[in-house]
């Protein structure tokens, strides 16, 4: 079994004038999917707050995925990319790229969200929009994912499986990905086909 994180970041939040809606959704997806979820914070939008969540969380507590939830738009408060990135080791910006495509399939607004994902030592950080359904959309983007790639940062030697699989229960439909058929485009211009990924 897995071991989760969930960090809201929001100011109005962490003073009690809303309740938080993302993290709760997010914690209940990840244990649905059969992680045991053993952190689950709220912090302000402040730098220093998130770093400190994020080093305790994976160095400290050696989580296996820490995902937040908010502060990823263009508000001068929106810190926690920049706050990620501070502590992270490796980039995987594929995972971002797949929530803002699945993301503009319900708002052109998804383009602006700023999110990161990478690496510190064996854990993996994603940062999710602050709205329930943003938050709820990525996570059904990076769950059929999420198991093989927590694998492979502990060292996993296992080759990767082609159907993109590897994690209980992450069967999940529309994700909005796009599978590049093996019929490459030729140099003359004639286009390779392209169909939706049903996962």
């Amino acid at each position: 079994m897995y071991t989760a994180g969930v960090l809201t970041v929001s100011d109005s939040a962490a003073r009690g004038d809303r309740r938080d809606e993302s993290g709760p959704a997010i914690r209940h997806l990840l244990e649905r999917h059969g992680c045991n979820v053993l952190s689950h914070k709220t912090v302000p939008d402040e730098v220093q707050d998130v770093r400190c969540i994020l080093i305790k969380w994976a160095d400290d507590a050696s989580l296996d995925i820490i995902v937040t939830t908010g502060g990823t738009g263009l508000f001068p408060r929106d810190i926690t990319p920049e706050a990620t990135k501070s502590v992270i080791e490796r980039e995987v910006p594929g995972i971002s790229e797949a929530i803002r495509i699945r993301g503009l399939d319900s708002t052109p607004r998804a383009m602006l969200s700023r999110g990161i994902a990478g690496v510190r030592g064996k854990t993996l950080i994603i940062n999710l929009p602050g709205s329930p359904s943003a938050a709820t959309q990525g996570m059904e983007v990076i769950l059929p994912v999420l198991g093989h790639a927590l694998d492979k940062i502990k060292g996993d030697p296992a080759p990767c499986r082609q159907d993109g699989s590897g994690f209980r229960g992450s069967k999940v439909q529309g994700t909005g990905l796009v599978k590049v058929n093996k019929r490459k485009a030729t140099l003359n211009g004639e286009p390779g086909t392209s169909e939706r990924l049903k996962i």
